[in-house]
């Protein structure tokens, strides 16, 4: 902050505070109070928009919270109440900044981490909003939705074929669905003893001779009976 934006500063607390007013009385006063808070209030800016930072509403805040700080009854504000202010403000811009990849060539080190300083003293100083290129959007790019729409899966088909022997169960499915066919999956399986949930495969199970469970294993295949039911329920919702 320089010195004109403290006088502004300070002019517009006085407005507030007329103990302010009563510490610069004077030429000699005045000039050694800027003086002193520009020293002081040197790494903050007056005005950051891309931050959403602006002193003279801190100064303002002071005021209207200083209810809930006995201290602030009996003193006018002062740089430490700003220096207070702006610390939290500082760090949540940095921790809402994500680092962008550097311009500079990789293997020159020392252009690659001058670019990325500078990166986050622009953000640190309040001269740049924080880079949050990294975040989760709330929605699909519109190239990729585009995309989508026209080959209906984000597997492009060619992918899709050659994935066939690592998901046969998947396989089988889509081509199901395809086929104008049940999913046998679309529904739990009707086996006593398998009872896969909805979307989950049928299992096999290896019974002692009391009936008593002491295995189970992924099945290849659905039971027939699952298929039988699934075909039910696609025939009831056409009907």
């Amino acid at each position: 902050m320089e010195a004109r934006h403290v006088a502004a500063l300070l002019n517009f607390a006085a407005t507030l505070d007329s103990r302010v007013r009563r510490i610069m009385a004077t030429n000699e006063q005045a000039a050694a109070t800027i003086r002193a808070w520009a020293q002081a209030l040197a790494d903050i800016p007056a005005v950051a928009e891309a931050a959403g930072w602006d002193a003279s509403r801190a100064v303002r805040r002071y005021y209207e919270q200083r209810n809930g700080d006995r201290s602030a009854q009996f003193r006018a504000i002062e740089p430490a109440d700003l220096l207070a202010a702006w610390a939290p403000h500082l760090a949540e811009l940095m921790n809402r900044h994500s680092d962008p990849l550097p311009s500079a060539d990789p293997d020159n080190p020392a252009a690659w981490r001058a670019e990325l300083l500078g990166t986050r003293a622009a953000v640190a100083t309040g001269n740049s909003a924080p880079s949050t290129h990294r975040q989760l959007s709330s929605a699909p790019h519109p190239a990729l939705e585009a995309r989508l729409a026209t080959i209906g899966s984000p597997i492009p088909p060619e992918a899709r074929q050659m994935l066939i022997p690592f998901r046969r169960m998947k396989a089988q499915r889509e081509a199901a669905v395809a086929a104008g066919q049940a999913d046998p999956l679309s529904v739990p399986c009707p086996v006593d003893w398998c009872r896969a949930e909805k979307g989950k495969p049928c299992r096999y199970r290896r019974m002692t001779p009391d009936g008593v469970a002491t295995s189970n294993a992924r099945r290849q295949k659905v039971h027939p009976s699952r298929v039988d039911a699934a075909r039910a329920a696609l025939e009831g919702v056409a009907a």
